[in-house]
């Protein structure tokens, strides 16, 4: 087979080697597995990319100040409901709720706490980009700046935007790539994955996101990326997570199942 990269071969002995030991594997995590060996990136070494991500951070924007609650522009006290809230109505708010029972807990009479509450309990859309490149599958990452991050930015999906954020609630922009994961079919992409994901229950109340993984075909043309975006390999981004708090926590929930 002239035509096939070291990948497809490689892939293909393996599918060969489970099968005369009579395993059936899906093709996706197959795939995977053969990707998790060693790094296939057509763009650049591990080493280059660390040095792209530590020049994101260097490079980065975003200044934080830490200000009274009190001092939020568009957040108040809703007098009637105790909780404070953004103006638009959008994004979350921030309710008190009451431990009554706590049996098996460290506090066994219960507690009462604050708790953040997303506008209709469905917090957002947080989507890897998959495509082929040389036959290789590559990951579409962003360096993403969020004010609570450690260090500010994060490896981050393709996509992590709150439904407030994707109808643009915030009067801003619409997020990068959005349409390809709120809109696959009319992409031409194929969904491996599409499955809502818990948050933390302990200070997120309720919350949950939709987590997807989208492939596109190799031919696909797609817009130009902005300087924050990178493809990646599985390889790759499984070795960040070894950095200290370098991928960020959507990223490791959506790939995990692969």
């Amino acid at each position: 087979m002239p035509n096939e990269n070291p990948f497809s071969s490689s892939v293909i002995r393996y599918q060969s080697y489970l099968k005369s030991q009579e395993e059936e594997i899906d093709l996706l995590r197959l795939e995977t597995q053969v990707e998790s060996l060693k790094d296939w990136s057509q763009f650049g070494s591990l080493e280059t990319l660390k040095e792209w991500y530590l020049e994101q951070q260097s490079t980065c924007g975003m200044a934080i100040e830490d200000i009274p609650l009190a001092s939020c522009r568009e957040w108040s006290l809703n007098e009637e409901t105790g909780y404070i809230s953004h103006s638009s109505g959008d994004f979350f708010f921030i309710q008190g709720v009451r431990i009554k029972q706590s049996d098996g807990r460290e506090i066994v009479g219960g507690w009462d706490q604050p708790m953040m509450t997303q506008v209709g309990y469905n917090g957002g859309l947080l989507g890897i980009l998959r495509k082929r490149f040389e036959g290789v599958p590559h990951y579409l990452v962003e360096a993403k700046a969020e004010p609570g991050n450690p260090d500010t930015v994060q490896i981050s999906p393709t996509l992590q935007a709150t439904f407030s954020n994707l109808k643009k609630a915030h009067g801003g922009r619409k997020p990068h790539f959005a349409e390809f994961f709120e809109t696959p079919d009319q992409m031409g992409g194929q969904v491996l994955f599409d499955q809502w994901m818990s948050e933390d229950g302990g200070r997120l109340h309720l919350k949950r996101n939709k987590g997807m993984l989208v492939e596109v075909d190799e031919t696909a043309m797609l817009p130009e990326l902005p300087r924050s975006f990178r493809w990646v390999s599985l390889f790759q981004l499984k070795s960040l997570i070894k950095e200290n708090s370098w991928v960020n926590p959507h990223i490791r929930g959506i790939i995990s199942h692969l």
